[in-house]
């Protein structure tokens, strides 16, 4: 995974520590230092370098020769999230959305190729595939995926789609990239876009765009279903149109705070200095 930078001011070393972090997932969650250096493509005495200043920064810790990240990686991610006002204004909606829908709900942005969950509100469900904050997914097989792909302008969605996924899983077989040109006119079109067990066989979803106050698509949220208990007829005619309200509304809320009447100053060195006189 290293060693693509390709600019001056391009940091090697924090790339590399950066890799490292990513090598942890859902499915490798305690990895050894030959498992890490496999997966981060790196020499283990590099590796065990890196490891050990993620260590002592609190970012991972060893147990009996095994490597596991910390709460304090949360951080990382959940600072962008609050950064935003995502989470605090998408909660309650979501949570309405599924009480109404008796359907997990989430929120989810584009990272290069892939979809990544940064709001969720579930119910017990047989999911094939488990899904937590931080989660990714290839965006050509996900509903959230389409609704973010065909927001972007033609240079974006080729400059996305070649960027190899980091989900871990395959994008959906079959799909040639006309089908899939063809799939983004039509999502642009009706407003929405519909995953059929296109992720994993019973997973079905449906999502649509929430937008910033300028109007641009900032994310995307979707109702999941399980395609043995509910069909695409009710996920349309039923959860889609409480779904698009509620984005709707989000988007909304969303737009005022962005222009609430905020401003933060950093008090200069010379501030600074009178204070402590």
């Amino acid at each position: 995974m290293a060693g693509r930078g390709t600019g001056p001011d391009f940091v090697e070393a924090l790339a590399r520590g950066l890799d490292i972090l990513t090598c942890f997932d859902v499915d490798h969650r305690r990895l050894s230092l030959s498992e890490v250096a496999a997966a981060a493509g790196l020499a283990r005495p590099t590796a065990r370098r890196l490891l050990k200043t993620l260590e002592e920064l609190g970012f991972v810790r060893s147990v009996d020769g095994v490597f596991e990240p910390t709460p304090r990686v949360l951080a990382l991610g959940m600072a962008y999230i609050a950064s935003q006002g995502m989470w605090d204004i998408a909660r309650p909606h979501l949570q309405d959305l599924v009480a109404r829908t008796g359907e997990s709900s989430s929120m989810a942005q584009l990272d290069g190729s892939d979809i990544v969950y940064v709001a969720r509100v579930s119910v017990p469900k047989l999911i094939a595939l488990r899904v937590e904050i931080g989660t990714r997914f290839p965006a050509v097989s996900t509903s959230q995926g389409k609704v973010l792909l065909a927001a972007l302008t033609p240079a974006e969605l080729d400059a996305a789609l070649v960027e190899p996924s980091r989900s871990g899983l395959p994008p959906s077989i079959g799909r040639s990239p006309q089908q899939l040109a063809d799939d983004l006119v039509q999502v642009r079109a009706r407003g929405w876009a519909l995953a059929d067990e296109e992720l994993a066989p019973g997973v079905r979803s449906i999502a649509v765009p929430v937008r910033d106050g300028a109007g641009a698509v900032r994310a995307a949220m979707n109702v999941t279903v399980h395609a043995a208990e509910t069909s695409t007829e009710r996920l349309l005619d039923e959860h889609l149109p409480r779904l698009i309200r509620t984005a709707g509304e989000v988007s909304a809320e969303w737009a005022l705070w962005q222009s609430r009447p905020h401003v933060e100053l950093v008090p200069d060195a010379s501030t600074n200095a009178k204070r402590r006189a």
